[in-house]
C-alpha cells in the first residue's frame, strides 16, 4: 500500500471540536504532575492566556477538586503580559490567570509567576533576566502550553522575532493590536507594548503543546506546520523542536493540505460531497469553467483516481455541475406546488413557521437579510430571535445621548419621571469617570441594550413581520459586561428550548459563523444544538430542517453550500437599507476586528463574492447570493 505523503513539518492532532482535545491536553498535563508528585520533584509548567487554554484549565481544575489531583509541588510561567497593565484590571493577564486556575487549585501562590505589567521602565530588563534565572533554576519547562496569534506569534514574540531572543518587552504588532481591541474596547486604549518571554525559552521546554481553534486561526497554523522556518512566522520555529505538538480544532486545521485538498495527500473515499469539494477546487484553481475541464486536468492534479472510476471527465463535469445547480434557489421556504426532488427546501408545507436565530441583534440582517425578507414576502411566519442583548457593542456616548433624550422628552411633554431622572444622573456620572478597565454598571448596561432592542425591532418593521414575532432572550451568559463572558448554564439552554416549543418551526436558521472573534456565535449555536438535540423526538421537529448562514465575519466554501439564495441590485440594497436601522453599529462600531469596513460592507462583498463563485464555476451570473449548509440532527 503506498504510504500518504505527509506536507506538515511537525505533529499535528485534529480533533472533532476544542473541548475534546482540550480535556485530552488537561489529561496528559495532570499526568505529567501526578508522575512528579510520585517521584517528589517539581513540575514546571508554562502558561498561556486568551481563549485557547480556558477548556485545558477547566478540566485541570475539575481533576483537582473530583480526581485529587495536587499542584502543591507546581511551578507556572506565564508567558506575557501587557506593559503597562495594572494586576486587577479586567484585561490583565495575572486576573485573567487567577480567575480561570489559580484560584481554584492548591498552588501555592508563591509558585506562579507572570511578567509585572507595572514596573517602572527602567526596572524591566532587570526583572526580564531574573524571570528567566528563575525558571533555569527549577530545570527549565516540562510542558509548555502555547497558543497562537492569528499573524503567527507565540506569546507576544511578534513577527520578526529571532529563535534565540530573550524575555523582553516588545512593541504590539498592529494585528495584534486589532485582535486586542476586542478586550479594551477600541484600538486606541490597547497598551502599545508587552513584556513577553523569549523564544529561546520556549524551545527548551521538553514538551510544548500548541492549541488552535477556530477559522481565525487556520491560516497561521498552516504557515506554522507546513510552511518553511521563518521569523515572519514565530510559531514556525517549533518545527525545529524534537517533542512539539499542534493541537487543532477542525476549523483551525481547515487549510491543512490534508483537510483542504486530501486527494493529494492519499486515497479517499469519492463520496459526493468528496467530489463537488475536488472539482470545484479544480475549477478555481485553473480558473476553468466546471463543464471545461478536461481529462488532462484530473490527471495533472492528483485527481485520476476519480477518472479511474467514472472513467470520462465529461461525466464529473456534468454531475458536479448539476450539484451546484441545485442548490440555487428563489425559494428558500420551498417553492409551493412545485416538484421539489432536486430543489434544496421542501415544497410542503407552502406556509412555513420559520424561526431566525440571531446571536446579536443584527446577525439576521447582515448575514441572511435577503433570505429574511424573501422568506416574509413569500408568506411564511417568520420569527426572529435574538439571543444576546449586544449591550457590549454600544459605544458611552450613544448611551448617554439616548439616557438625554428620555429626560429631555420627559421635560418636553411635561412627563415627569423621577426614577428616569436618577438612572440618567446615575449613568452621567459613572460614564464621566469611568476608566478603560472599568465594566459599565447596570444602568448602563440596561441602556445599551434597549438601544439595540430597539434597533432589532426597526428591522423587523423594515422586513414587515409583526413586533410579536421579535423574541429578546437576553441569555445569562452573556451578561458580564465584558468581552469575556460565563459558560453556558441550563438557564440559557431552557430560554432556547422555550421559544422552539412556543413556536414549533419547520425550519430554523442559525449561525454557523464561528469565525466570529468574540466567541458569542459559538456560544449561542451550541445552545441551539443542544436545545434541538434535547427535542429532536418531539413530533413537530421531526418536520424541522436547521440551515446554518455565515456572511459576518467569513463565508461557507464553496463545495459547502447547500442552498444559495440570490439576490437582484434591488435586494441588496434593500439589505444595506435594513443594516442601516442599527445605527449604533454604523460609523466605526465598537468591535470592529481586524476589517475597518462597516457591517453592510462586509456583507455585500462576501454576498457578491459567493455569486462570482458561481459565474466562475459556470454557472449564472447573479448580483450577490447568500449560502447556508444544512445541519442534520
Amino acid at each position: 500500500m503506498e504510504q500518504a505523503i505527509s506536507f506538515e513539518r511537525v505533529p499535528t492532532h485534529i480533533f472533532d471540536d476544542s473541548e475534546k482535545a482540550s480535556k485530552a491536553v488537561a489529561h496528559e498535563i495532570g499526568a505529567l504532575i501526578r508522575q512528579h508528585n510520585q517521584d517528589k520533584k517539581p513540575t514546571v509548567l508554562g502558561l498561556a492566556t486568551g481563549s485557547s487554554p480556558k477548556k485545558v484549565y477547566q478540566e485541570l481544575i475539575r481533576l483537582h477538586k473530583e480526581e485529587g489531583l495536587s499542584f502543591k509541588n507546581v511551578h507556572t510561567f506565564n508567558l506575557d503580559e501587557y506593559y503597562p497593565m495594572e494586576p486587577d484590571s479586567v484585561q490583565s493577564y495575572t486576573r485573567f490567570m487567577k480567575e480561570q486556575l489559580f484560584d481554584h487549585v492548591d498552588i501555592p501562590v508563591t509558585n506562579y509567576h507572570i511578567p509585572n505589567g507595572t514596573l517602572a521602565y527602567d526596572k524591566i530588563p532587570e526583572f526580564c533576566r531574573d524571570y528567566e534565572e528563575k525558571i533555569e533554576k527549577l530545570g527549565g519547562f516540562d510542558f509548555y502550553l502555547l497558543g497562537i496569534g492569528r499573524n503567527g506569534h507565540i506569546g507576544f514574540n511578534e513577527p520578526g522575532s529571532i529563535i534565540t531572543s530573550k524575555t523582553r518587552l516588545m512593541t504590539l504588532d498592529i494585528l495584534t493590536k486589532i485582535d486586542a481591541a476586542i478586550d479594551f474596547g477600541g484600538l486606541e486604549k490597547v497598551p502599545k507594548k508587552a513584556i513577553t518571554l523569549g523564544i529561546d525559552k520556549i524551545m527548551n521546554a521538553k514538551r510544548i503543546v500548541l492549541l488552535a481553534w477556530g477559522e481565525h486561526k487556520a491560516e497561521s497554523v498552516a504557515r506554522a506546520v507546513e510552511g518553511p522556518v521563518t521569523s515572519e512566522i514565530p510559531a514556525s520555529y517549533l518545527q525545529q523542536h524534537p517533542n512539539t505538538t499542534f493541537i487543532l480544532d477542525e476549523t483551525a486545521a481547515s487549510l491543512l493540505t490534508r483537510i483542504k485538498t486530501p486527494w493529494v495527500v492519499d486515497s479517499v473515499t469519492w463520496d459526493r460531497n468528496m467530489i463537488k469539494k475536488a472539482v470545484t477546487h479544480l475549477s478555481l484553481a485553473l480558473g476553468k469553467p466546471v463543464l471545461k475541464l478536461t481529462t488532462k486536468d484530473y490527471n495533472e492534479h492528483g485527481m485520476s483516481e476519480l477518472l479511474s472510476l467514472y472513467g470520462q471527465s465529461h461525466d464529473i463535469n456534468i454531475e458536479v455541475f448539476n450539484y451546484l445547480q441545485h442548490t440555487i434557489t428563489g425559494w428558500p421556504g420551498g417553492k409551493p406546488n412545485a416538484d421539489d426532488t432536486h430543489r434544496p427546501e421542501r415544497a410542503f408545507p407552502a406556509r412555513k413557521k420559520v424561526i431566525i436565530f440571531s446571536p446579536h441583534p443584527d446577525d439576521d440582517i447582515i448575514s441572511m437579510g435577503g433570505t429574511f425578507q424573501r422568506l416574509h414576502d413569500q408568506g411564511h411566519d417568520v420569527h426572529v430571535v435574538y439571543q444576546t442583548s449586544g449591550n457590549i457593542a454600544v459605544a458611552d456616548d450613544e448611551a448617554l445621548r439616548f439616557a438625554e433624550f428620555v429626560i429631555d422628552f420627559n421635560e418636553k411633554f411635561e412627563s415627569s419621571n423621577a426614577k428616569a431622572n436618577k438612572i440618567y444622573k446615575e449613568s452621567v456620572k459613572f460614564l464621566k469617570g469611568k476608566r478603560d478597565s472599568e465594566v459599565d454598571i447596570e444602568s448602563v448596561r440596561e441602556i445599551k441594550g434597549l438601544i439595540r432592542q430597539g434597533e432589532a425591532k426597526n428591522t423587523c418593521r423594515f422586513v414587515g413581520i409583526k413586533k410579536e414575532n421579535a423574541h429578546f432572550l437576553n441569555m445569562p451568559f452573556y451578561e458580564t459586561g465584558t468581552i469575556r463572558k460565563k459558560p453556558l448554564t441550563e438557564p440559557d439552554i431552557q430560554l432556547i428550548m422555550n421559544v422552539i416549543e412556543e413556536i414549533q418551526p419547520h425550519q430554523i436558521y442559525a449561525a454557523g459563523d464561528l469565525a466570529d472573534p468574540h466567541g458569542t456565535h459559538k456560544v449561542c449555536l451550541d445552545a441551539i444544538f443542544e436545545a434541538i438535540t434535547r427535542l429532536k423526538h418531539r413530533e413537530y421537529m421531526k418536520n424541522c430542517w436547521v440551515w446554518l448562514y455565515k456572511g459576518a465575519w467569513a463565508e461557507w466554501d464553496i463545495d459547502q453550500i447547500e442552498m444559495a439564495v440570490p439576490m437582484s441590485p434591488d435586494q441588496v440594497f434593500k439589505k444595506r437599507m435594513g443594516i442601516f436601522k442599527h445605527q449604533s453599529q454604523k460609523d466605526g462600531v465598537v468591535f470592529q476586528g481586524e476589517d475597518s469596513r462597516e457591517f453592510w460592507q462586509r456583507a455585500e462583498e462576501r454576498n457578491r463574492g459567493t455569486a462570482e463563485l458561481y459565474n466562475k464555476l459556470g454557472l449564472a451570473e447573479y448580483e450577490a447570493m447568500e449560502a447556508f449548509v444544512r445541519w442534520r440532527f
